[in-house]
Protein backbone atom coordinates (compact mmCIF):
# COMPACT_ATOMS: atom_id res chain seq x y z
CA UNK A 1 0.00 0.00 0.00
CA UNK A 2 1.83 3.42 -1.02
CA UNK A 3 0.50 6.14 0.82
CA UNK A 4 0.55 9.44 -0.76
CA UNK A 5 -1.13 11.61 2.13
CA UNK A 6 -1.14 10.77 5.74
CA UNK A 7 -3.03 12.48 8.72
CA UNK A 8 -2.02 11.13 12.06
CA UNK A 9 -4.03 11.96 15.27
CA UNK A 10 -4.82 15.42 13.83
CA UNK A 11 -6.40 17.97 16.80
CA UNK A 12 -7.43 21.46 16.31
CA UNK A 13 -8.82 24.07 18.69
CA UNK A 14 -9.95 27.48 17.91
CA UNK A 15 -9.16 30.07 20.92
CA UNK A 16 -11.10 32.70 20.09
CA UNK A 17 -13.74 33.89 21.34
CA UNK A 18 -13.58 30.79 23.71
CA UNK A 19 -11.43 27.86 23.71
CA UNK A 20 -12.99 24.99 21.11
CA UNK A 21 -11.94 21.88 20.41
CA UNK A 22 -12.64 21.24 16.08
CA UNK A 23 -11.04 18.31 15.01
CA UNK A 24 -10.85 15.42 17.68
CA UNK A 25 -7.77 12.82 16.96
CA UNK A 26 -8.10 12.62 13.23
CA UNK A 27 -6.23 9.60 11.19
CA UNK A 28 -6.37 8.42 7.94
CA UNK A 29 -4.38 7.46 4.89
CA UNK A 30 -5.24 8.34 0.67
CA UNK A 31 -3.50 5.99 -1.50
CA UNK A 32 -2.12 6.61 -4.97
CA UNK A 33 -4.60 6.70 -7.23
CA UNK A 34 -7.50 6.82 -4.81
CA UNK A 35 -10.48 9.19 -5.19
CA UNK A 36 -11.66 9.85 -2.04
CA UNK A 37 -14.78 12.11 -0.88
CA UNK A 38 -15.20 14.01 2.68
CA UNK A 39 -18.40 14.15 3.60
CA UNK A 40 -20.45 15.41 7.06
CA UNK A 41 -22.79 18.38 7.76
CA UNK A 42 -22.06 22.01 8.02
CA UNK A 43 -19.95 22.99 10.81
CA UNK A 44 -18.27 19.48 11.26
CA UNK A 45 -14.98 20.62 10.51
CA UNK A 46 -14.55 19.50 6.54
CA UNK A 47 -12.90 22.77 5.17
CA UNK A 48 -10.68 22.95 8.72
CA UNK A 49 -9.56 19.45 7.96
CA UNK A 50 -8.96 20.52 4.34
CA UNK A 51 -6.96 23.69 4.84
CA UNK A 52 -4.86 21.38 7.31
CA UNK A 53 -4.22 18.98 4.71
CA UNK A 54 -2.92 21.23 2.35
CA UNK A 55 -0.45 22.94 4.52
CA UNK A 56 -2.41 26.40 4.23
CA UNK A 57 -2.93 26.05 8.10
CA UNK A 58 -0.48 24.86 10.60
CA UNK A 59 -1.92 25.69 13.98
CA UNK A 60 -2.69 22.01 14.36
CA UNK A 61 -1.43 19.11 16.74
CA UNK A 62 -0.57 15.61 15.25
CA UNK A 63 1.65 14.69 11.80
CA UNK A 64 0.97 15.18 8.42
CA UNK A 65 2.67 13.74 5.73
CA UNK A 66 2.99 13.68 2.27
CA UNK A 67 4.85 10.80 0.24
CA UNK A 68 6.24 9.92 3.51
CA UNK A 69 7.53 13.26 4.36
CA UNK A 70 6.51 15.02 7.72
CA UNK A 71 5.23 18.11 6.57
CA UNK A 72 4.37 19.76 10.81
CA UNK A 73 6.49 22.23 11.63
CA UNK A 74 8.28 22.94 8.57
CA UNK A 75 8.60 26.69 7.77
CA UNK A 76 6.02 28.47 5.76
CA UNK A 77 8.41 29.36 2.69
CA UNK A 78 8.74 25.48 2.72
CA UNK A 79 5.22 24.51 2.97
CA UNK A 80 4.63 27.17 -0.04
CA UNK A 81 7.11 25.26 -2.15
CA UNK A 82 5.73 21.52 -1.41
CA UNK A 83 1.78 22.92 -1.82
CA UNK A 84 2.84 24.38 -5.43
CA UNK A 85 4.56 21.67 -6.69
CA UNK A 86 2.56 18.67 -5.13
CA UNK A 87 -0.67 20.01 -4.43
CA UNK A 88 -3.16 20.87 -6.66
CA UNK A 89 -6.49 23.05 -5.98
CA UNK A 90 -9.88 22.99 -7.40
CA UNK A 91 -12.59 25.25 -5.30
CA UNK A 92 -16.23 25.70 -5.42
CA UNK A 93 -15.35 29.58 -6.77
CA UNK A 94 -12.39 28.99 -9.54
CA UNK A 95 -10.37 32.12 -8.56
CA UNK A 96 -9.14 32.57 -12.05
CA UNK A 97 -7.93 35.86 -12.65
CA UNK A 98 -10.16 37.51 -15.24
CA UNK A 99 -8.08 40.33 -17.32
CA UNK A 100 -5.75 37.19 -18.19
CA UNK A 101 -6.69 34.91 -20.68
CA UNK A 102 -7.52 30.44 -20.19
CA UNK A 103 -3.68 29.74 -21.32
CA UNK A 104 -2.33 32.59 -18.90
CA UNK A 105 -3.79 31.38 -16.14
CA UNK A 106 -2.76 28.02 -16.53
CA UNK A 107 0.97 28.96 -16.80
CA UNK A 108 0.23 30.41 -13.21
CA UNK A 109 1.23 27.91 -10.80
CA UNK A 110 4.30 26.44 -13.01
CA UNK A 111 5.61 30.13 -13.34
CA UNK A 112 5.74 30.61 -10.02
CA UNK A 113 7.35 27.41 -9.24
CA UNK A 114 10.22 28.46 -11.77
CA UNK A 115 11.85 24.79 -12.46
CA UNK A 116 10.71 25.24 -16.40
CA UNK A 117 11.70 27.81 -19.40
CA UNK A 118 8.43 29.64 -20.65
CA UNK A 119 8.11 27.60 -23.63
CA UNK A 120 7.95 24.39 -21.80
CA UNK A 121 5.52 25.98 -19.40
CA UNK A 122 3.42 27.11 -22.47
CA UNK A 123 3.34 23.93 -24.07
CA UNK A 124 2.24 22.11 -20.63
CA UNK A 125 -0.39 24.62 -20.71
CA UNK A 126 -1.95 23.80 -23.60
CA UNK A 127 -1.61 19.73 -23.02
CA UNK A 128 -3.50 20.03 -19.70
CA UNK A 129 -5.82 22.43 -21.94
CA UNK A 130 -6.08 19.54 -24.20
CA UNK A 131 -6.39 16.77 -21.88
CA UNK A 132 -9.75 18.44 -20.34
CA UNK A 133 -11.39 19.46 -23.99
CA UNK A 134 -11.05 23.17 -24.09
CA UNK A 135 -7.92 23.92 -25.66
CA UNK A 136 -9.70 25.83 -28.27
CA UNK A 137 -10.72 28.66 -24.99
CA UNK A 138 -6.80 29.32 -24.74
CA UNK A 139 -6.35 32.93 -25.97
CA UNK A 140 -9.64 33.88 -24.49
CA UNK A 141 -10.15 35.91 -21.55
CA UNK A 142 -10.94 34.31 -18.78
CA UNK A 143 -14.14 36.43 -18.25
CA UNK A 144 -15.15 35.30 -21.61
CA UNK A 145 -15.83 31.65 -20.99
CA UNK A 146 -19.08 30.16 -19.28
CA UNK A 147 -19.23 28.43 -15.65
CA UNK A 148 -17.81 25.01 -16.63
CA UNK A 149 -15.41 26.40 -19.10
CA UNK A 150 -14.03 28.06 -16.12
CA UNK A 151 -14.13 25.04 -14.27
CA UNK A 152 -12.09 22.95 -16.10
CA UNK A 153 -9.54 25.92 -16.72
CA UNK A 154 -9.13 25.74 -12.46
CA UNK A 155 -8.37 21.66 -13.26
CA UNK A 156 -6.10 22.16 -15.75
CA UNK A 157 -4.66 25.11 -13.50
CA UNK A 158 -4.53 22.31 -10.92
CA UNK A 159 -2.72 20.22 -12.94
CA UNK A 160 0.14 22.09 -14.24
CA UNK A 161 2.75 20.94 -12.04
CA UNK A 162 1.96 17.51 -11.97
CA UNK A 163 0.67 17.26 -8.40
CA UNK A 164 0.61 14.31 -6.44
CA UNK A 165 -2.44 15.16 -4.91
CA UNK A 166 -5.78 17.37 -5.70
CA UNK A 167 -7.52 18.72 -3.27
CA UNK A 168 -10.68 19.91 -4.09
CA UNK A 169 -13.29 22.01 -1.67
CA UNK A 170 -17.12 21.81 -3.10
CA UNK A 171 -15.69 21.63 -7.02
CA UNK A 172 -18.95 21.35 -8.43
CA UNK A 173 -21.16 23.29 -5.33
CA UNK A 174 -21.58 26.09 -8.35
CA UNK A 175 -22.37 24.17 -10.85
CA UNK A 176 -25.63 22.80 -12.73
CA UNK A 177 -26.20 18.78 -12.69
CA UNK A 178 -24.66 18.38 -16.19
CA UNK A 179 -21.36 20.48 -15.64
CA UNK A 180 -20.95 18.67 -12.04
CA UNK A 181 -21.30 15.40 -13.84
CA UNK A 182 -18.34 16.87 -16.32
CA UNK A 183 -16.46 17.60 -13.65
CA UNK A 184 -16.44 14.59 -11.90
CA UNK A 185 -15.67 12.03 -14.63
CA UNK A 186 -12.75 14.19 -15.60
CA UNK A 187 -11.63 13.66 -11.35
CA UNK A 188 -12.74 9.65 -12.07
CA UNK A 189 -10.38 10.11 -15.71
CA UNK A 190 -7.48 11.52 -13.69
CA UNK A 191 -7.70 9.04 -11.11
CA UNK A 192 -7.60 6.01 -13.20
CA UNK A 193 -5.57 6.97 -16.06
CA UNK A 194 -2.95 9.12 -14.48
CA UNK A 195 -3.10 7.59 -11.12
CA UNK A 196 -3.56 11.03 -9.77
CA UNK A 197 -4.91 10.81 -6.13
CA UNK A 198 -7.50 13.00 -4.97
CA UNK A 199 -9.48 14.02 -1.92
CA UNK A 200 -12.86 16.31 -2.33
CA UNK A 201 -14.87 18.22 0.55
CA UNK A 202 -18.28 17.79 -1.10
CA UNK A 203 -22.10 18.56 0.20
CA UNK A 204 -23.15 16.63 -3.23
CA UNK A 205 -24.10 12.74 -2.21
CA UNK A 206 -24.49 11.66 -5.82
CA UNK A 207 -20.77 13.06 -6.77
CA UNK A 208 -19.65 11.10 -3.18
CA UNK A 209 -21.53 8.17 -3.75
CA UNK A 210 -19.35 7.30 -6.95
CA UNK A 211 -15.59 8.07 -5.54
CA UNK A 212 -13.79 4.76 -4.01
CA UNK A 213 -13.89 5.84 -0.60
CA UNK A 214 -16.39 8.15 1.88
CA UNK A 215 -14.72 10.06 4.45
CA UNK A 216 -18.14 10.76 6.70
CA UNK A 217 -17.56 12.90 9.44
CA UNK A 218 -19.51 14.64 12.59
CA UNK A 219 -18.59 16.64 15.42
CA UNK A 220 -14.98 17.24 14.44
CA UNK A 221 -14.56 13.11 14.33
CA UNK A 222 -14.81 11.00 11.49
CA UNK A 223 -17.26 8.96 12.02
CA UNK A 224 -17.46 5.83 8.77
Amino acid sequence: MSLVLEAKNINKYFRQPILFHVLKDLSFGIEKGEFVSIMGKSGCGKSTLLYILSTMDTDYEGDLLLNGELLTNKKSNELALIRNEHIGFVFQFHYLLPEFTVLENVMLPARKLGRKPLEQIREAALNKLDLLDIREQADKKASRISGGQKQRVAIARALINDPTIIMGDEPTGNLDSKNAENVFNIFRQLSVEQNLSLLVVTHDMDFAEKTDRIIEMGDGRILV
